[in-house]
């Protein structure tokens, strides 16, 4: 898949090795500003918890929005233990917001969360540029 533009705002490309592709600004944004909406088909969370896709966003102990169609582009956003957007949830809807002001060029992250960050990212370790960059500094 090569490099994509959506909407002039959003630039889906390879992210940091080993962590598939993510969601880059092609504009600057500016801090507080509405990213985009993490969409996909409301499945009970019952139901989720048996599929083994990672594009699962718990609402809550009812419902999770399934986000595996390549149509939500919020899928692309990876996480980060310094990250520089924030989820919200409205009404049942999942609204991601920038924390910061983000530069052209730099990737949207969120914080996964705990549970995911548990059963997921620590077993093969955190490869966001925050614990990257920890891991390559020497003590003296």
């Amino acid at each position: 898949m090569r490099n994509r533009v959506i909407n002039g705002r959003f630039i889906v490309r390879q992210s940091r090795p080993s962590m598939g592709r993510g969601l880059f600004a092609a504009i600057p944004i500016r801090k507080g500003d509405f990213l985009l909406e993490y969409t996909g088909r409301r499945i009970p969370t019952s139901y989720a918890d048996t599929l083994k896709t990672r594009y699962l966003f718990e609402l809550d102990e009812e419902w999770t929005i399934d986000g595996s169609r390549r149509t939500n582009i919020a899928r692309y956003v990876n996480h980060s233990c310094a990250p520089n957007c924030e989820v919200q949830l409205r009404d049942g809807k999942i609204l991601i917001f920038a924390t910061r002001n983000i530069r052209q060029g730099e990737e949207f992250t969120f914080d996964y969360g705990d549970e995911y960050f548990e059963e997921f990212i620590r077993p093969s370790g955190c490869k966001c540029s925050f614990c990257s960059r920890s891991r390559d500094i020497v003590p003296a």
